[in-house]
């Protein structure tokens, strides 16, 4: 049988991640995936990006985002309310599968599943002006894991200097510890080009984690990198349970109207958007660069939809196109 042929790569700039990067004062907007299942058939995986690029070629995002899905039971001895189902590795999905992808792609790499040959093997393959990297650590100092992220941060440096990486930043844990933007310094002389947030539910730790990130920035003399805030519909009781599960702080007053609603998913999706003015508003008063990952990790069709439509209404709340 004979191989199947290769689709055209799509030309992008010659450095088309710094350029997405440059647009971070008037608002970055990316769209997250997470890549098929790892017991997909090659013919299912087709399916799913054909589907995948007819989805998001309308819309007007800056780059594509492929997680990297780890088991994090570790990290919470709660019952997982969703079955963790181990994905295909994000950068064979965007290499072999997405060729049509005409704008960069954000590959996550959660670093402790990879041995180092393998971590630094892919870090050379890689070219810069088509994809950045996200590196996530482990789920809890527990784990047991074959590369640590500042050993992945060395890697980089000595392999691939030039790959943009993004790192972490968690809102929740700047409310109870207060030192989030601490660790987004320390990351940023690292090597972070930018960061991603977990999931934003509650506006004010994210306001108050880039707040003190800026101000923290211009007393040492630097330049903020682009703060990216995740924003993720929410379309049923069980994926509330599964977004407390993975540690985002739903205000107690939303997790009661999600509850009482007749339709969670719209009363999610608005509150996505009013995150998103809020955001939006607060990060321009600001001066301090900022965007949108609007995700979509469900295999719900009425959720794909509703992230799709958050992403144009978001894109037009950024000033790019009608609402």
């Amino acid at each position: 049988m004979p191989d199947r042929p290769e689709a055209p790569e799509a030309e992008l700039p010659v450095d088309a991640v710094g350029d997405m990067l440059a647009k971070s004062r008037r608002g970055l907007l990316l769209f997250g995936l997470t890549p098929p299942r790892r017991s997909a058939t090659e013919a299912e995986v087709e399916q799913i990006a054909r589907v995948t690029l007819a989805r998001l070629t309308p819309l007007d995002v800056d780059a594509l985002v492929l997680y990297d899905i780890a088991d994090e039971s570790d990290r919470n001895p709660a019952e997982r309310p969703f079955p963790y189902l181990p994905t295909m590795d994000p950068a064979e999905f965007q290499a072999r599968h997405l060729t049509g992808w005409d704008r960069p792609a954000v590959i996550y790499r959660c670093v402790g599943k990879y041995p180092e040959p393998e971590l630094r093997s892919w870090l050379r393959q890689t070219e810069p002006a088509r994809v950045a990297t996200v590196f996530v650590g482990a789920s809890s100092r527990a784990k047991e894991v074959h590369t640590t992220l500042p050993r992945a941060y060395e890697l980089r440096r000595a392999t691939r200097p030039e790959l943009p990486l993004g790192g972490v930043v968690i809102p929740e844990r700047h409310t109870r510890a207060g030192d989030e933007h601490l660790r987004m310094l320390a990351k940023q002389e690292q090597g972070c080009d930018f960061f991603v947030s977990q999931v934003v539910y509650d506006v004010d730790a994210a306001k108050s984690t880039v707040s003190d990130y800026h101000y923290a920035c211009r007393e040492r003399g630097v330049a903020p990198r682009p703060v990216v805030f995740t924003l993720s519909v929410c379309g049923s009781l069980k994926t509330l349970a599964f977004l407390t599960w993975l540690g985002v702080a739903v205000p107690r007053w939303l997790a009661n109207a999600l509850r009482h609603a007749e339709d969670p998913l719209t009363e999610s999706y608005e509150q996505c958007l009013t995150n998103a003015r809020e955001l939006t508003a607060f990060c321009r008063r600001l001066g301090s660069p900022f965007g949108f990952n609007v995700e979509s990790v469900s295999i719900r069709k009425v959720e794909i939809d509703a992230s799709v439509a958050l992403a144009t209404r978001v894109s037009s709340l950024l000033g790019r196109t009608p609402g």
